[in-house]
């Protein structure tokens, strides 16, 4: 199969000349399932404002619910082993995977100097690029928005996908019909063979939709010495799975530890607002990133007393609420909108509340993650606009 992205990165081992760290996907550098935790030694030390290269790992295609053995799994969809990534090869082969823990494979913690718990880290999101062209939709059995009807019979569901180049977009490509990749595998392990994903120049059975690169978990270390399950997003951020959060955009973070011990992982290669089946199109991406201290005080001034993550995008400040209970979130979120106004655009809460009524869309980011998130659209034109 050929590969239609170009390279992430330069000869050099970076495309940009301010980047001070790659951080690998190999076992030694990831924790698969659960979040850094308070007292967990830093992977490096950044000064703020550095560029980190982020080599992220998708978990589809290394579970155990897929064999734990890519090349078999992607081998069934017609992917050379030659096209199967080295570091997925070698964290399914030997990375440590806690029974009961979450599916992600994250990143060890990035120590930013400076950070103190209060502050605030800003991740600007430089560059995304794809690793692979080609990538998996699950559904698992009691989980998703329809869990007690869908996947039928109990089994896992996981759709593959290729990506394709087309007029200078990015397409996901996935049949209308037909076995999916778990059915495929288990066939070709018995020496059978359902057939394979449609090549997507030009077949008239498949079905081609626009992707928008983007990672699901981006957070810092929880004030905990429990590692968490990577599954539930918190205030610290982690699975938010904004899907906002493309290139050109920032997310700010509340700092729980000192350091801040940034976290990345759960690549994307789009997803829909509610991710309803239970995952996005799963994929493996290289992320550049730039991570900042923001003192508390200054953010303060800026964005007002908030509690959770802030993103921003060229259009929109983005402010968020998770739990749950699907109404608390949404509760949470409005408030944090209410403190961002209040601070960002001089309004009183009143004036504030009406706004947001009449002009400001509130979606569901995710509604499978345990703790469920909504984020809220405030076009940034509107709070300059005279």
């Amino acid at each position: 199969m050929t590969t239609v992205f170009p390279s992430p990165v330069a000869v050099d081992g970076s495309s940009r000349d301010d980047v001070v760290l790659r951080v690998g996907a190999d076992p030694g550098s990831v924790r698969w399932g659960t979040l850094p935790a308070r007292g967990d030694e830093p992977l490096a030390t950044v000064a703020s404002g550095a560029v980190v290269v982020f080599d992220t790992l998708s978990h589809e295609g290394i579970l155990e619910d897929q064999g734990r053995d890519p090349i078999a799994f992607f081998g069934a969809q017609g992917v050379a082993p030659d096209d199967v990534l080295d570091d997925a090869i070698r964290v399914a082969s030997v990375g440590d995977h806690p029974a009961g823990s979450g599916p992600h494979v994250v990143s060890r913690p990035i120590a930013v100097e400076g950070a103190r718990a209060g502050d605030w880290l800003r991740v600007d999101v430089l560059r995304l690029t794809p690793r692979v062209p080609y990538g998996v939709i699950s559904n698992r059995h009691g989980k998703g928005v329809l869990a007690d009807e869908l996947p039928r019979g109990g089994t896992t569901v996981s759709v593959f996908a290729r990506a394709t180049e087309r007029d200078g977009q990015l397409y996901g490509v996935i049949d209308r019909t037909g076995p999916d990749a778990v059915a495929a595998y288990r066939a070709a392990t018995k020496g059978s063979h359902l057939g394979v994903v449609t090549d997507p120049r030009g077949a008239s059975d498949a079905l081609m939709f626009l992707l928008h690169p983007f990672l699901g978990i981006m957070g810092v270390t929880p004030n905990t010495d429990e590692h968490l399950n990577t599954v539930p997003p918190g205030d610290f951020g982690g699975n938010l799975d904004i899907n906002l959060l493309t290139e050109g955009t920032s997310l700010y973070l509340p700092v729980q530890v000192d350091g801040a011990g940034f976290t990345v992982g759960d690549p994307h290669f789009v997803q829909g607002n509610g991710e309803v089946s239970l995952t996005a199109l799963e994929a493996s991406l290289t992320a550049e990133l730039r991570l900042t201290v923001v003192p508390h005080d200054r953010f303060v001034a800026d964005f007002g007393e908030l509690s959770g993550p802030l993103v921003e995008t060229p259009r929109y400040w983005v402010p968020t609420g998770r739990s749950h209970d699907l109404d608390v979130a949404l509760r949470r979120c409005v408030r944090e909108a209410i403190s961002l106004l209040e601070t960002r655009a001089g309004m009183d809460e009143a004036h504030a509340y009406a706004y947001l009524s009449a002009a400001v869309d509130f979606d569901i980011s995710e509604a499978v993650d345990v703790n469920l998130g909504v984020h809220a659209c405030i076009p940034k034109d509107d709070l300059t606009r005279r």
